[in-house]
């Protein structure tokens, strides 16, 4: 029996898997080979379940295990008041200018709830379905919002629902056009502190404007709307995907994960977190890591490139971050909770593979510092195998952190070791 699903409640950390967390693309001041250094490459391994033997692997001081499994291609969650996690099932379906296109995947919200509080969730139900690709999923007040790639609704909902009906009333508050770049439909979502404001992520129509900029009006964003007027406002743009999102806890700012550009070379561009300022430029696409003009673009809109905000912290170039989390709200051992954890979805534009785990990079009074370190390895084995690829990652009450695997089709729960029995030694 593989060893993530042997009954036990915890899979404990006995020595952790290598991952890259270190390198040229990686920290505060990454080394930014000139472009074309190397050759674009495409290299996206099949992902296959994990074998006799395999299993994810967590740092020491952790424990691992299966909070849920047989997901269909989850991509996001986030907990109620009540505990209950709400999990987004959708793939990618839409295809720039593919006569074919025909919607396919789940298309629904999932409720999972513990009930006995052994860690794995033994009640899953479709809260909500007939949805178009949902990803962001946010509770405020009395009202669920949820964001499909083709806008952003709320229908009224109180915690411990466990159905909320596909034809009941959707009170849009805005739209998007789906179509365009194959892999940035997603939109997620965050309420401010206050939960006066819907923060909205939206990555761009394309690699690096090919498409023209027409196509990229409220794309490669972070949106802003007031609940209470409707009125939206772009809160920071140049930014090529933005997907997770979280607000640093002592400084209440808002954080991103960031997916940047392709096909410049393996070690550009760097994949990185930012705290987003608002009405800051980052860059996307004239120019990377602060003011490196893009080759593609050369000359076009100095002004911009001007402006142009260096992030806070590269992650690995094209190690695919997609998840942010924050710390300091979990029950983790104290060295994590100070700092952001990050799920690397991993790489397909680099001759050797990076990310495809869960890394954490420490703060000090509200900024990323570094070193990063690696949190939970394994979904590689060897050069040309996969067996999940985390994407989002959640809180849960009882203060562990949920880890959305969506090609694995399951959710990891990572949680303080128990201590371990002390060892007798008879003389």
């Amino acid at each position: 029996m593989p060893r993530y699903l042997l009954p036990l409640p915890m899979i404990l950390a006995a020595g952790l898997a290598h991952a890259q967390t270190s390198g040229p693309s990686i920290g505060n001041t990454p080394v930014l080979p000139a472009p074309y250094s190397t050759k674009s490459v495409t290299n996206t391994p099949d992902t296959t379940p994990f074998h006799e033997g395999a299993s994810v692997r967590a740092a020491d001081g952790l424990a691992v295990n299966v909070f849920a499994e047989g997901l269909d291609s989850p991509r996001n969650a986030v907990v109620l008041p009540n505990g209950d996690v709400l999990v987004a099932e959708a793939t990618t379906e839409r295809k720039s200018n593919d006569p074919n296109y025909r919607a396919v995947g789940r298309n629904r919200i999932l409720l999972l709830r513990d009930t006995n509080g052994d860690g794995r969730a033994d009640v899953r139900e479709t809260l909500i379905g007939g949805l178009s690709q949902p990803y962001g999923m946010q509770l405020i007040g009395g009202k669920l919002y949820i964001a499909n790639a083709n806008g952003v609704f709320w229908t009224p909902y109180t915690p411990g629902t466990m159905r909320i009906a596909d034809h009941a009333r959707r009170n849009w508050i805005t739209r998007f056009d789906p179509t365009g770049y194959n892999n940035h439909w997603t939109r997620n979502l965050l309420a401010s502190r206050d939960g006066r404001t819907l923060f909205i992520a939206v990555g761009s129509a394309s690699n690096a404007g090919e498409f023209g900029m027409e196509r990229e009006a409220r794309r490669a964003a972070i949106l802003a709307i007031d609940l209470a007027s409707g009125r939206e406002r772009v809160f920071a743009d140049g930014i090529r995907n933005p997907v997770g999102m979280a607000l640093e806890p002592r400084t209440g700012r808002l954080w991103t994960s960031v997916n940047e550009r392709d096909e410049l070379g393996d070690d550009l561009v760097p994949d990185y977190i930012v705290g987003v300022k608002e009405g800051g430029f980052y860059g996307w696409p004239y120019s990377y890591w602060g003011k490196n003009p893009d080759p593609r673009l050369k000359g076009q809109r100095p002004d911009l490139v001007a402006k142009a905000i260096t992030p806070d912290f590269a992650v690995g170039a094209h190690a695919s971050a997609l998840g942010i989390a924050f710390g300091a709200g979990t029950s983790l051992p104290a060295r994590f909770r100070d700092g952001a954890f990050v799920a690397r979805h991993g790489s397909w534009n680099r001759s050797t593979l990076l990310g495809y785990d869960v890394v954490f990079v420490p703060f000090r009074d509200g900024k990323a510092v570094g070193p990063m370190q690696p949190v939970l390895t394994g979904f590689t084995d060897g050069p040309d195998h996969v067996h999940g690829r985390p994407r989002a990652l959640a809180t849960a009450n009882d203060g562990s952190l949920l880890v959305v695997d969506d090609k694995g089709g399951r959710i990891w729960r990572i949680a303080a070791a128990p201590p371990r029995e002390p060892i007798a030694i008879h003389p």
